[in-house]
């Protein structure tokens, strides 16, 4: 008689967090929030550091040169500034291979020269999620939260995007915005699979409309899937301009992660405009993953 072998599936989770950073201003806020993230997923957090030369002209524009034979930026690297900000850099990457080690969370180190929005976008291909800080800018001016930096990553990136609070505490609950399209869904999905560590957490799923109508029959479909992945599943629907009812919702939450999907695309020009982003990141400071398909 045969034996019958029974063969234990790990759950899907990530393996490789990339955190993107300024590697003259290293952000510890964003980067304990990575090790909370790489702690809770047992991933490895590779921490991309960004010296943008270019964005640098203004700093120390006699020490840069353009390299005819290969078209690439190259810093003097007889200049004082050029000296000072090396040191900076490698003491930044110590702080952050110090943080990880305390932690306990399994680390790589990736220096980036050139353009950061096209480092980060092609680093991503090869990552499970970015966490990004969305004051991160390597402009002189203010321009506003987020910045062009972060806009222009989550046009293109390949992977889905954390943004990191301001603070964090812990998490008590998942909110996931909502609109019945393949984009929300998606979303979903991409969340519930990288963190099914977080299954036990409260789950709520907000919608918004113009009017309050939505196919039953698709809510009782969602419900049913969520119901598989998560213990509690509460549904809440807002009536009136999505961005206001949102963010009036979402303003009276504490604690939670916010996935965004379709949302999180077809409003991302109008919902992160720097008012709304101000309410979001800077009143709201909740954690926020958006995906895309």
């Amino acid at each position: 008689m045969k034996k019958l072998v029974c063969i234990a599936l790990k759950k899907t989770t990530m393996e490789k967090i990339l955190l993107a950073l300024d590697a003259s201003k290293l952000n510890t806020r964003v980067l304990d929030f990575a090790c909370y993230l790489g702690a809770l997923t047992d991933s490895k957090i590779t921490g991309i550091f960004l010296n943008n030369l270019v964005a640098d002209d203004g700093l120390v524009p006699r020490e840069l040169m353009f390299d005819r034979g290969n078209s690439n930026w190259q810093a003097d690297s007889g200049s004082e500034e050029y000296h000072r900000k090396k040191k900076t850099i490698e003491k930044n990457i110590s702080l952050f291979e110090e943080v990880c080690e305390r932690k306990s969370t399994r680390y790589a180190v990736h220096i980036a020269v050139g353009d950061p929005v096209k480092e980060v976008i092609h680093e991503s291909r090869y990552a499970d999620i970015l966490v990004v800080d969305a004051a991160t800018s390597f402009r002189k001016k203010f321009e506003g939260i987020p910045g062009a930096f972060v806009k222009d990553i989550l046009k293109d990136i390949e992977c889905p995007v954390i943004i990191a609070p301001e603070t964090f505490e812990e998490i008590d609950e998942i909110i996931f915005t909502c609109n019945g399209t393949k984009s929300s869904m998606f979303a979903i999905k991409q969340f519930c699979y990288l963190f099914p560590q977080l299954n036990e957490k409260k789950v709520s799923v907000l919608r918004v409309a113009e009017k309050d109508t939505g196919p039953a029959e698709e809510r009782e479909h969602l419900k049913e899937w969520l119901s598989s992945h998560y213990s509690a599943v509460g549904f809440t629907t807002l009536t009136g301009a999505a961005e206001t009812e949102m963010l009036g919702y979402l303003l009276k939450r504490k604690n939670a992660f916010i996935v965004m999907g379709a949302y999180g695309r077809s409003m991302l020009s109008a919902f992160f405009k720097p008012s709304a982003a101000d309410l979001l990141i800077q009143t709201l400071n909740q954690a926020i993953f958006i995906a895309h398909c």
